[in-house]
């Protein structure tokens, strides 16, 4: 099922999220819910806070729905390892039509349970770095313009609040 996507300025996006059973059915329902809705944006990669759920659950699809094997389920994960530095353009579903080059690690190392509950490792580069940086950051309480510093960080808000306005979210 597709749901709506949570905007900047809801609570729940920066809210504290609990740690998930990936064994109990309402997660399987969630993440069926996530990956549904991350690729009807389309988006590559999304959180269940953006979705308003308040769970450290997350999906990263870089194919948005080409590959089915493409699709990384990640519950509970953290970040063991990262290393080097890209700075890219950067989006998100839940802060629409404002991007900006944010700074990121090039290679990450992430533990994580899959949707079944067994804990892996993953490690990724450039876009998949990038995209399980983002989603782990929104796990975390955290988005995007929060990795910006000073006057761009600040003129990011501006915009940010502009859009929010005009769009009425």
């Amino acid at each position: 099922m597709i749901r709506d996507l949570v905007r900047y300025g809801d609570p729940r996006l920066l809210a504290e999220n609990l740690e998930a059973n990936a064994s109990s059915p309402d997660s399987a329902s969630i993440l069926g819910d996530m990956i549904d809705t991350c690729h009807a944006a389309p988006g590559i990669g999304l959180a269940s806070p953006q979705i308003g759920i308040n769970l450290r659950l997350a999906i990263i699809d870089l194919s948005v729905g080409a590959d089915p094997d493409g699709l990384i389920v990640l519950v509970n994960p953290e970040v063991l390892e990262s290393s080097g530095q890209q700075k890219e353009e950067e989006g998100c579903l839940s802060v629409p039509d404002v991007s900006e080059r944010v700074l990121r690690p090039e290679r990450v190392r992430v533990r994580a349970g899959d949707a079944s509950g067994r804990v892996r490792e993953i490690e990724g580069a450039g876009l998949l770095a990038r995209a399980l940086s983002h989603e782990i950051d929104h796990l975390n309480g955290l988005l995007f313009v929060h990795r910006l510093k000073g006057l761009k960080r600040e003129l990011t808000w501006k915009k940010i609040e502009r859009h929010r306005r005009k769009a009425g979210w």
